[in-house]
């Protein structure tokens, strides 16, 4: 939770929330997102992926949560997910997220990812990298991650297939600052 989200992990009980989310942004979703199969929203597989990503949240392999406000907390407006955790020398997981197109520009993601960095940069993950990919003509994101003292790495050219073609993008990474230059991996 933070001052104004109720944010919740992953649960099949959140099947119909998510899939509402998903229908009520399409079209605000539709040039950010990969191609989905046709039946990724369904009921099923909606609940099927969301039981996986419980699983994989207990296993500390991805951390996936569904943003709600105050106000409504059974709405969900929002979710972010660090996933791709590689552990060893490596430490480090990427980032996602999206918004519903109805709360874009009021801080909400950035209160909601700030608070996930504390989680995955403080002693119980203890993530010393999380990095995360944006189209370049998505200003709105490249702000949020830069506000969140993100530092932009490189350039991505024909990066991810979506919207209908190869899409650039950028990658943008946060080192965990409590990290020291000689701290080493847990083992």
């Amino acid at each position: 939770m933070t001052e104004r989200l109720v944010m919740r992990a992953s649960t099949p009980a959140l099947a119909e929330a998510t899939i509402d989310y998903q229908q009520r942004n399409l079209a605000h979703f539709e040039r950010w997102d990969p191609t989905r199969p046709s039946d990724h929203w369904t009921l099923d597989v909606t609940r099927a992926r969301l039981e996986r990503e419980a699983a994989a949240f207990d296993a500390g392999t991805l951390w996936r949560f569904w943003i709600s406000s105050r106000e409504a907390p059974d709405r969900v407006i929002g979710q972010c997910a660090v996933s791709e955790v590689v552990r060893g020398v490596f430490q480090s997981a990427m980032l996602g997220y999206s918004l519903d197109v109805d709360c874009v520009g009021g801080g909400l993601m950035h209160e909601a990812l700030a608070r996930v960095l504390d989680e995955v940069f403080g002693p119980l993950v203890s993530l010393h990298r999380v990095q995360a990919s944006v189209r370049p003509e998505n200003a709105r994101s490249r702000r949020v991650l830069e506000r969140l003292g993100f530092q932009r790495e490189g350039f991505s050219p024909r990066y991810l297939f979506i919207d209908g073609a190869w899409r650039d993008h950028e990658t943008f990474a946060r080192i965990n600052p409590t990290w020291g230059d000689s701290q080493r991996p847990a083992e």
